[in-house]
């Protein structure tokens, strides 16, 4: 699989509490971030 690096923007303080959050729970938050796209795709459904 080819990586693709990504520029977006976020909430600085929501993005180091997910930081941490993912860091004290040994995700990577890259990967948690894929995921969660994967999912988004595979229910169909709407933010």
């Amino acid at each position: 699989m080819v990586k693709k690096n990504v520029t977006v923007s976020l909430d600085e303080e929501i993005y180091e509490e997910y930081k941490r959050y993912c860091q004290t729970n040994g995700v990577a938050l890259s990967r948690s971030i894929e995921i969660f796209m994967e999912n988004k795709m595979k229910d169909g459904k709407s933010l």
